[in-house]
């Protein structure tokens, strides 16, 4: 742990780069493609945890921060990386999949749009 403790920016951060990266693994790829390459699976899961910590390290960093900011789902995604790390062989890749696609792209623009919002305010 470092001296200084990372701001709720920082988190979101590492938020936003594991998104960046998770997007750009699949882009090349279909879900037949993901389900073949277990590299690919594992590139992807691990991000989404990464995501989730980074979920639930701005959670503690500030904890009325949810309640601003409602559109982000960060215990839900805390919630999705516990279910990634401790049900690892039981890991529905469908599911998976369906989160890159569908929930991923929208959470980087918002997680973006709050960003530039505490970037305005002086936050970041």
């Amino acid at each position: 742990m470092t001296a200084h403790p990372l701001r709720v920016a920082d988190y979101l951060g590492h938020l936003a780069e594991a998104i960046d990266r998770i997007l750009g693994y699949v882009a090349a790829t279909d879900e037949s493609g993901f389900r073949q390459n277990p590299m690919l699976q594992d590139a992807v899961i691990r991000n989404l945890e990464v995501i989730g910590e980074a979920s639930r390290n701005t959670l503690r960093a500030d904890p009325t921060f949810a309640e601003r900011h409602p559109q982000l789902p960060l215990a839900l995604a805390y919630d999705m990386r516990n279910q990634l790390s401790h049900a690892y062989f039981r890991i529905d890749l469908s599911t998976v999949w369906r989160t890159v696609h569908n929930d991923l792209p929208a959470l980087r623009r918002q997680v973006e749009a709050v960003l530039s919002g505490l970037r305005s305010a002086g936050e970041a």
